[in-house]
Protein backbone atom coordinates (compact mmCIF):
# COMPACT_ATOMS: atom_id res chain seq x y z
CA UNK A 1 0.00 0.00 0.00
CA UNK A 2 1.69 3.50 -0.96
CA UNK A 3 -0.26 6.91 -0.22
CA UNK A 4 0.71 10.38 -2.27
CA UNK A 5 1.08 12.56 0.13
CA UNK A 6 1.04 16.96 -0.71
CA UNK A 7 4.00 18.04 2.10
CA UNK A 8 5.90 21.23 2.80
CA UNK A 9 9.31 21.70 3.30
CA UNK A 10 12.12 24.52 3.36
CA UNK A 11 15.82 23.58 1.79
CA UNK A 12 17.13 26.90 3.22
CA UNK A 13 16.46 29.31 6.37
CA UNK A 14 15.07 32.18 5.97
CA UNK A 15 11.44 34.16 5.09
CA UNK A 16 8.12 32.62 4.15
CA UNK A 17 9.00 32.19 0.39
CA UNK A 18 11.14 29.77 1.34
CA UNK A 19 8.60 27.07 2.15
CA UNK A 20 8.09 24.60 -1.01
CA UNK A 21 5.39 22.02 -1.77
CA UNK A 22 6.14 18.68 -2.93
CA UNK A 23 4.09 15.14 -3.52
CA UNK A 24 5.90 12.37 -2.08
CA UNK A 25 5.13 8.53 -1.86
CA UNK A 26 4.28 6.82 1.37
CA UNK A 27 4.82 3.55 2.81
CA UNK A 28 2.64 1.61 4.47
CA UNK A 29 3.18 2.11 8.30
CA UNK A 30 5.82 0.48 9.79
CA UNK A 31 5.63 -1.41 13.42
CA UNK A 32 4.97 0.85 16.00
CA UNK A 33 3.52 3.34 13.61
CA UNK A 34 1.09 5.20 11.90
CA UNK A 35 -0.42 6.41 8.50
CA UNK A 36 -2.78 9.26 9.24
CA UNK A 37 -4.74 11.52 6.93
CA UNK A 38 -4.58 15.37 8.03
CA UNK A 39 -7.83 17.10 8.93
CA UNK A 40 -6.83 20.03 10.31
CA UNK A 41 -3.12 21.87 10.87
CA UNK A 42 -1.91 24.07 13.98
CA UNK A 43 0.02 26.88 13.05
CA UNK A 44 2.57 28.01 15.52
CA UNK A 45 4.90 30.51 16.27
CA UNK A 46 7.71 27.60 16.68
CA UNK A 47 7.25 26.76 13.24
CA UNK A 48 8.45 29.98 12.50
CA UNK A 49 11.55 29.50 14.13
CA UNK A 50 12.65 26.36 12.70
CA UNK A 51 11.86 27.95 9.11
CA UNK A 52 14.14 31.02 10.49
CA UNK A 53 16.94 28.89 11.67
CA UNK A 54 16.24 30.74 15.56
CA UNK A 55 15.68 27.02 16.40
CA UNK A 56 18.08 25.31 14.58
CA UNK A 57 17.04 21.75 12.94
CA UNK A 58 18.72 19.43 10.15
CA UNK A 59 18.29 20.78 6.65
CA UNK A 60 16.51 19.66 4.51
CA UNK A 61 13.03 19.61 6.72
CA UNK A 62 9.34 19.54 7.02
CA UNK A 63 7.29 22.28 8.78
CA UNK A 64 4.70 22.46 11.92
CA UNK A 65 4.47 20.36 14.48
CA UNK A 66 1.10 20.19 15.13
CA UNK A 67 -1.73 18.80 13.48
CA UNK A 68 -5.43 16.77 13.98
CA UNK A 69 -6.68 13.72 11.68
CA UNK A 70 -7.83 9.70 10.98
CA UNK A 71 -5.89 7.32 11.17
CA UNK A 72 -5.81 5.17 7.66
CA UNK A 73 -3.56 2.10 8.70
CA UNK A 74 -1.59 1.07 11.56
CA UNK A 75 1.95 -1.05 11.79
CA UNK A 76 2.03 -4.15 13.47
CA UNK A 77 2.25 -4.06 17.52
CA UNK A 78 0.04 -0.82 17.61
CA UNK A 79 -2.84 -1.82 19.66
CA UNK A 80 -4.09 0.90 21.15
CA UNK A 81 -5.20 3.07 17.66
CA UNK A 82 -7.50 1.87 14.65
CA UNK A 83 -8.15 2.87 11.23
CA UNK A 84 -11.27 5.75 11.64
CA UNK A 85 -9.41 6.68 15.40
CA UNK A 86 -9.61 10.24 15.64
CA UNK A 87 -6.19 11.37 16.79
CA UNK A 88 -3.87 14.75 17.55
CA UNK A 89 0.01 15.29 17.62
CA UNK A 90 2.03 18.10 18.72
CA UNK A 91 5.12 16.81 17.44
CA UNK A 92 8.13 16.89 18.20
CA UNK A 93 8.84 15.50 14.68
CA UNK A 94 8.07 18.24 12.42
CA UNK A 95 6.30 17.56 9.01
CA UNK A 96 2.82 18.59 10.03
CA UNK A 97 2.33 20.59 6.82
CA UNK A 98 1.12 17.74 4.86
CA UNK A 99 -1.80 16.06 3.53
CA UNK A 100 -0.72 12.53 5.21
CA UNK A 101 1.91 11.52 7.47
CA UNK A 102 3.57 8.43 9.05
CA UNK A 103 4.00 8.94 12.71
CA UNK A 104 5.05 6.89 15.64
CA UNK A 105 1.99 5.81 17.38
CA UNK A 106 3.12 7.16 20.73
CA UNK A 107 3.29 10.47 19.10
CA UNK A 108 -0.59 10.36 18.58
CA UNK A 109 -3.31 11.96 21.25
CA UNK A 110 -6.79 10.28 20.36
CA UNK A 111 -9.68 12.49 20.58
CA UNK A 112 -12.90 12.30 22.74
CA UNK A 113 -15.91 13.16 21.26
CA UNK A 114 -16.13 16.97 22.78
CA UNK A 115 -13.19 17.88 21.04
CA UNK A 116 -13.44 19.11 16.99
CA UNK A 117 -10.48 18.14 14.88
CA UNK A 118 -10.65 21.72 14.14
CA UNK A 119 -10.02 22.54 18.00
CA UNK A 120 -7.32 19.95 18.53
CA UNK A 121 -5.20 21.26 15.49
CA UNK A 122 -6.03 24.83 16.69
CA UNK A 123 -5.22 24.51 20.61
CA UNK A 124 -3.41 20.94 21.65
CA UNK A 125 0.10 22.15 21.67
CA UNK A 126 -0.72 25.92 22.75
CA UNK A 127 -3.02 24.48 25.42
CA UNK A 128 -0.55 22.04 26.48
CA UNK A 129 1.18 24.74 26.74
CA UNK A 130 -0.71 27.00 28.77
CA UNK A 131 -1.29 23.86 31.13
CA UNK A 132 2.37 23.77 32.13
CA UNK A 133 3.18 26.90 32.14
CA UNK A 134 0.08 27.80 34.68
CA UNK A 135 -0.12 24.61 36.59
CA UNK A 136 3.89 22.88 36.74
CA UNK A 137 6.22 25.82 35.88
CA UNK A 138 4.88 28.98 37.80
CA UNK A 139 2.75 27.16 39.65
CA UNK A 140 0.33 29.83 40.06
CA UNK A 141 -1.91 30.01 42.89
CA UNK A 142 -5.50 31.99 43.84
CA UNK A 143 -5.07 35.19 44.40
CA UNK A 144 -2.03 35.99 42.85
CA UNK A 145 -1.46 39.18 39.88
CA UNK A 146 -0.20 37.78 36.45
CA UNK A 147 0.78 39.54 33.66
CA UNK A 148 0.45 38.04 30.64
CA UNK A 149 2.15 39.64 27.07
CA UNK A 150 -0.05 39.52 23.79
CA UNK A 151 -3.22 38.31 25.45
CA UNK A 152 -4.87 38.21 22.29
CA UNK A 153 -2.61 35.52 20.79
CA UNK A 154 -3.18 31.77 20.22
CA UNK A 155 -1.21 30.76 23.77
CA UNK A 156 -2.44 34.23 25.20
CA UNK A 157 -5.92 33.52 25.53
CA UNK A 158 -5.68 30.67 26.82
CA UNK A 159 -3.58 31.51 29.28
CA UNK A 160 -5.44 34.42 30.28
CA UNK A 161 -8.62 31.75 30.85
CA UNK A 162 -6.42 29.35 32.69
CA UNK A 163 -5.66 31.71 35.15
CA UNK A 164 -9.01 32.87 35.38
CA UNK A 165 -9.91 29.16 36.24
CA UNK A 166 -7.56 29.00 38.96
CA UNK A 167 -7.94 32.36 40.63
CA UNK A 168 -5.51 34.60 39.59
CA UNK A 169 -5.60 38.47 38.55
CA UNK A 170 -4.94 38.93 35.10
CA UNK A 171 -3.20 42.05 33.09
CA UNK A 172 -2.65 41.46 29.34
CA UNK A 173 -0.88 43.61 26.74
CA UNK A 174 -2.59 43.69 23.68
CA UNK A 175 -1.70 46.11 20.33
CA UNK A 176 -4.95 47.26 19.23
CA UNK A 177 -8.34 48.30 20.82
CA UNK A 178 -9.67 44.70 18.95
CA UNK A 179 -7.37 42.70 20.85
CA UNK A 180 -8.11 44.36 24.04
CA UNK A 181 -11.75 43.22 23.44
CA UNK A 182 -10.58 39.84 22.95
CA UNK A 183 -8.68 39.66 26.21
CA UNK A 184 -11.30 41.33 28.20
CA UNK A 185 -13.57 39.07 26.72
CA UNK A 186 -11.34 35.91 27.61
CA UNK A 187 -11.60 36.93 31.34
CA UNK A 188 -8.42 39.98 31.31
CA UNK A 189 -8.83 41.91 34.59
CA UNK A 190 -6.84 44.99 33.51
CA UNK A 191 -5.59 45.00 29.60
CA UNK A 192 -2.78 47.57 28.39
CA UNK A 193 -1.96 48.71 25.09
CA UNK A 194 1.25 48.94 24.96
CA UNK A 195 0.99 51.22 21.80
CA UNK A 196 -0.63 53.91 23.36
CA UNK A 197 1.02 53.76 26.89
CA UNK A 198 4.26 52.40 29.12
CA UNK A 199 3.60 48.95 30.47
CA UNK A 200 5.52 48.92 33.49
CA UNK A 201 4.39 51.87 35.15
CA UNK A 202 0.33 51.01 34.40
CA UNK A 203 1.59 47.43 35.90
CA UNK A 204 3.19 49.25 39.01
CA UNK A 205 0.17 51.21 39.15
CA UNK A 206 -2.28 48.47 38.95
CA UNK A 207 -0.58 46.77 41.48
CA UNK A 208 -0.03 49.11 44.11
CA UNK A 209 3.99 49.76 43.12
CA UNK A 210 4.47 45.54 43.99
CA UNK A 211 4.94 44.69 40.16
CA UNK A 212 2.74 40.81 39.51
CA UNK A 213 3.84 37.72 41.09
CA UNK A 214 4.68 36.26 37.80
CA UNK A 215 5.17 37.43 33.99
CA UNK A 216 4.33 35.22 31.07
CA UNK A 217 6.48 36.64 28.14
CA UNK A 218 6.06 35.01 24.56
CA UNK A 219 7.28 38.07 23.03
CA UNK A 220 10.97 38.03 23.97
CA UNK A 221 13.65 40.88 23.34
CA UNK A 222 10.62 43.51 22.48
CA UNK A 223 9.40 43.00 25.54
CA UNK A 224 12.34 41.64 27.73
CA UNK A 225 12.69 45.40 29.79
CA UNK A 226 9.56 45.33 30.36
CA UNK A 227 8.76 42.24 31.78
CA UNK A 228 11.58 43.40 34.46
CA UNK A 229 10.07 46.01 35.35
CA UNK A 230 7.00 44.75 35.74
CA UNK A 231 7.83 42.00 38.11
CA UNK A 232 7.80 42.43 41.77
CA UNK A 233 10.57 40.98 44.44
CA UNK A 234 11.34 37.34 43.95
CA UNK A 235 8.87 37.20 41.20
CA UNK A 236 9.20 35.19 38.02
CA UNK A 237 9.84 35.87 34.46
CA UNK A 238 8.28 32.76 32.50
CA UNK A 239 10.19 33.24 28.69
CA UNK A 240 8.19 31.35 26.39
CA UNK A 241 8.74 32.18 23.50
CA UNK A 242 11.12 34.47 21.05
CA UNK A 243 8.02 36.20 18.58
CA UNK A 244 10.30 39.46 18.08
CA UNK A 245 13.89 38.19 18.53
CA UNK A 246 15.27 36.59 21.51
CA UNK A 247 16.69 37.31 24.70
CA UNK A 248 20.52 37.56 24.79
CA UNK A 249 23.57 39.55 26.24
CA UNK A 250 21.54 39.39 29.99
CA UNK A 251 23.90 39.79 32.96
CA UNK A 252 22.10 37.28 35.90
CA UNK A 253 23.19 40.84 38.29
CA UNK A 254 19.88 42.31 36.43
CA UNK A 255 17.61 39.95 38.07
CA UNK A 256 19.31 40.92 41.81
CA UNK A 257 18.95 44.63 40.69
CA UNK A 258 15.25 44.35 39.96
CA UNK A 259 14.52 42.64 43.19
CA UNK A 260 16.38 39.44 43.54
CA UNK A 261 13.96 37.58 40.41
CA UNK A 262 13.50 34.44 38.88
CA UNK A 263 13.85 33.28 35.25
CA UNK A 264 13.23 30.55 33.26
CA UNK A 265 12.96 28.87 29.57
CA UNK A 266 10.89 26.49 28.96
CA UNK A 267 9.71 24.49 26.88
CA UNK A 268 7.20 21.89 25.94
CA UNK A 269 8.87 18.90 25.60
CA UNK A 270 10.82 18.67 28.69
CA UNK A 271 7.52 19.10 30.39
CA UNK A 272 5.63 16.76 28.20
CA UNK A 273 8.76 13.59 28.00
CA UNK A 274 7.09 12.00 30.61
CA UNK A 275 4.02 9.49 28.99
CA UNK A 276 2.62 10.05 32.09
CA UNK A 277 3.07 13.43 32.40
CA UNK A 278 1.66 13.76 28.51
CA UNK A 279 -1.26 11.54 29.09
CA UNK A 280 -2.50 13.50 32.17
CA UNK A 281 -1.32 17.25 30.79
CA UNK A 282 -3.97 16.38 27.55
CA UNK A 283 -6.17 14.94 29.92
CA UNK A 284 -6.43 18.40 31.90
CA UNK A 285 -6.85 20.34 28.79
CA UNK A 286 -9.80 18.13 27.47
CA UNK A 287 -11.39 18.23 30.52
CA UNK A 288 -11.77 22.35 30.68
CA UNK A 289 -12.66 22.48 26.98
CA UNK A 290 -15.45 19.76 27.54
CA UNK A 291 -16.86 21.92 30.31
CA UNK A 292 -16.29 24.82 28.56
CA UNK A 293 -14.25 26.81 30.99
CA UNK A 294 -11.23 27.08 28.08
CA UNK A 295 -13.08 28.53 24.54
CA UNK A 296 -11.18 28.26 21.72
CA UNK A 297 -10.89 31.26 19.11
CA UNK A 298 -9.80 29.87 16.09
CA UNK A 299 -9.33 33.75 14.60
CA UNK A 300 -8.71 33.06 10.96
CA UNK A 301 -8.26 29.68 8.46
CA UNK A 302 -6.00 29.41 5.39
CA UNK A 303 -5.71 26.87 3.01
CA UNK A 304 -3.11 24.36 3.86
CA UNK A 305 -0.65 25.39 0.81
CA UNK A 306 -1.01 29.07 1.91
CA UNK A 307 1.17 28.42 4.74
CA UNK A 308 3.65 31.04 3.67
CA UNK A 309 0.83 33.85 3.93
CA UNK A 310 0.02 32.55 6.94
CA UNK A 311 3.24 32.48 8.42
CA UNK A 312 3.84 36.14 7.41
CA UNK A 313 0.27 37.43 9.11
CA UNK A 314 1.57 35.39 12.33
CA UNK A 315 5.02 36.93 12.26
CA UNK A 316 3.19 40.93 11.97
CA UNK A 317 1.50 40.40 14.57
CA UNK A 318 -1.85 39.99 12.65
CA UNK A 319 -3.68 37.43 14.05
CA UNK A 320 -6.06 37.37 16.88
CA UNK A 321 -6.29 33.54 18.78
CA UNK A 322 -5.42 30.24 17.00
CA UNK A 323 -4.67 30.03 13.13
CA UNK A 324 -5.49 26.73 11.31
CA UNK A 325 -4.53 25.64 7.69
CA UNK A 326 -6.85 23.43 5.91
CA UNK A 327 -5.96 20.39 3.96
Amino acid sequence: MTTIARVASITTYGGPEVIQWNSIELPAPGPGEALVRSTAVGLNFIDTYHRRGIYPVPLPTGLGVEAAGVVEAVGSGVDRLAPGDRVATFGPSLGAYASHRILPAAALFRLPDGVSDQQAAAVLLKGCTAEFLVERCAKVQPGWTVLVHAAAGGVGLLLVQWLKHIGATVIGTVSSEAKAAEARAAGADHVILYTQEDCAPRVRELTGGEGVRVTFDGIGMDTWETSLDSTGRRGLIVSYGNASAPVTGISLGVLALKGSLYNTRPTLYDYYSDAGERTAGAQRLFDLIASGTINIRIGQTYKLEQAAEAHRALQARETVGSTILLP
